[in-house]
């Protein structure tokens, strides 16, 4: 009788920390007949190298998906439940009998399969170093997105993150609905407005 082939997939998110705009996770598994060279962190990779490898692991990946959770659920359900629902939404998609999700951080989502919580781990296991170029490259697209609707905010430069220009630009004109309210420096502003 043929052993049933079980697969691990790599998880992790991008867009945990900025002000603005959906957080997002991807989940992969990849091939080992075949391998990408140069996965590494995404932060450690220039954005161009990002889009490259992207790219490759949306090409060579046996399975991969990249999915969010909106700026209404980051305000409803806090930023971490908010990623653990992301990430969870992404693995739901992967249309393969998982045995194992390997998760980048301290936490792991609630699945229906074993999942593990690897602290450095998009920097030391493969799939979730793809997962997390994926996430990146897919949080980076919707950030322009998010330029071409507010181009005054100068989230093409920020990319939504609490730098002078963006806290500078916030003050000026007040949040927008991509705004995450709840976090400080938005809520702050909000109930200054209020007063």
């Amino acid at each position: 009788m043929p052993v049933a082939t079980t697969y691990i997939a790599g998880v992790d998110e991008a867009g945990r920390g900025p002000l603005a705009g959906a957080v997002f996770a991807a989940a992969v598994v990849l091939d080992p007949e075949r391998p990408i060279a140069g996965l590494a962190d995404s932060k450690k990779l220039t954005a161009l190298r990002r889009e490259k490898l992207a790219l490759e692991i949306q090409k060579n990946s046996l399975a991969w998906a990249v999915a969010s959770a909106s700026v209404e659920e980051i305000d409803r359900l806090n930023i971490l439940q908010a990623t653990m629902l992301a990430m969870r939404r992404a693995v739901e998609q992967i249309d393969l009998p998982l045995s194992l999700v390997q998760v980048d951080g301290n936490r792991v989502p609630r699945l229906e399969v074993p999942a593990q919580a690897i602290v450095k781990g998009d920097a030391t296991v493969q799939a979730i170093s793809a997962a997390s170029i994926l996430a990146k490259t897919a949080r980076d697209a919707s950030v322009l997105e998010l330029h071409t609707l507010y181009p005054e905010y100068g989230f093409d430069q920020h990319k939504g993150y609490g730098t002078a220009l963006h806290l500078s630009r916030l003050k000026a004109l007040g949040p927008t609905p991509v705004h995450r309210r709840s976090f400080a420096p938005v809520r702050q502003l909000l109930q200054t407005d209020l007063l």
